[in-house]
């Protein structure tokens, strides 16, 4: 099985924070977005991961430290790392089609922007799977229309009038995904473009008319880190989860002067903590020092010093020097306000 990552994209709507690191690599809970993701997904699948494909864009921004630390990934799940380029934001489709040497037997694409808690077998009666979610309000997302099978026989954006509550949320499988490269070149080639992009639906859409049977698979939970209230929204939930598992990830031994923490939390064994009362819901990453501070439902990043703060609901990046009184702040590498 491979999986296929397309994180080309900039991540705008999470500025300031994506100004320095590539939206996927943002952590969560101390672990990159990409990381956690692709994990998630190979505990789901039945059979052992042979490579993940990785697609990024400008080597300027997307560059070796990025690379060495998706190689580290798929290296830790036993698989070969494969690096592509996409050269210009042209659409999920084209950037798909960046990875075509990558594009043959049995796959699972997804995109590093959201999380999952799932737990189901993959149909093996299908060609493929869209992975969805049960939502309040389909009409403000994609959503998938079945048959009396329970068969995907179309895909509807934004629907005004109700198709069903399954929204898509950008992970998919393909028994044999050269089918979907060959419709996707079929896109290319005759310049299929819907909303000024080549769309990996323009591909699918045609495989359905081809006879290729889809099935939804459902996920528990979906998380999205899109921009800063929802990421640390989702740093809280992926939290509990930890510690509703048991994981180790929530047993470290951070320095504490004169300190409390109250869990769960995720703090680097390296994090010193002074006359501070930190938690829940807070991770905080390598060689940070909290002083003087009492700090809730956060994500704090590395090398960063943080005084005399009362915090809830703030993302803070690396590097950061901050002695001040906001509240939901959110403050993106190498910024010093003192």
């Amino acid at each position: 099985m491979k999986i296929i990552v397309p994180m080309a994209g900039r991540g705008s709507r999470l500025r300031p924070h994506t100004l320095t690191v590539p939206k996927p690599l943002i952590p969560i809970a101390n672990q990159p977005i990409v990381h956690r993701l692709v994990k998630d997904i190979a505990r789901i699948l039945d059979e052992p991961v042979t490579e993940v494909a990785f697609i990024l864009g400008d080597p300027a921004f997307f560059g070796d430290d990025v690379v060495n630390s998706l190689t580290d990934l798929a290296t830790g799940l036993g698989a070969k790392a494969s690096i592509y380029r996409q050269g210009a934001p042209l659409g999920t489709g084209h950037a798909i089609m960046s990875a075509a040497d990558s594009l043959s037997g049995p796959a699972v694409i997804a995109y590093a922007d959201t999380l999952i808690r799932a737990d189901f077998k993959l149909d093996p009666t299908a060609d493929a799977v869209i992975w969805t979610k049960q939502v309040d309000q389909p009409e403000a997302y994609g959503v998938v229309k079945l048959n009396d099978q329970e068969e995907i026989v179309e895909l509807v954006e934004k629907p005004e009038t109700f198709v069903s509550d399954q929204a898509v949320i950008g992970i998919y499988y393909f028994k044999e995904v050269a089918q979907l490269k060959t419709e996707l070149q079929h896109v290319l080639d005759h310049n299929i473009i819907n909303g000024g992009e080549y769309q990996i639906n323009d591909g699918i859409k045609r495989m359905m008319q081809d006879g290729k049977v889809f099935k939804t698979g459902t996920v528990d939970e979906w998380m999205d880190c899109g921009n800063k209230a929802v990421t640390v929204e989702t740093n809280c939930r992926i939290i509990k989860f930890m510690e509703h598992d048991g994981s180790d990830e929530l047993k470290t031994n951070p320095t504490l002067e004169n300190a409390k923490i109250i869990a769960p939390c995720v703090i680097d064994s390296s994090v010193v903590l002074k006359n501070s009362t930190v938690g829940p819901n807070v991770s905080i990453g390598a060689g940070t020092v909290i002083e003087n501070c009492t700090i809730s439902n956060s994500l704090i990043q590395q090398h960063s010093t943080i005084k005399n703060a009362t915090l809830d609901q703030a993302m803070i990046g690396n590097y950061v020097k901050y002695d001040g009184d906001f509240k939901q702040i959110s403050i993106g590498d190498y910024t010093v306000m003192e």
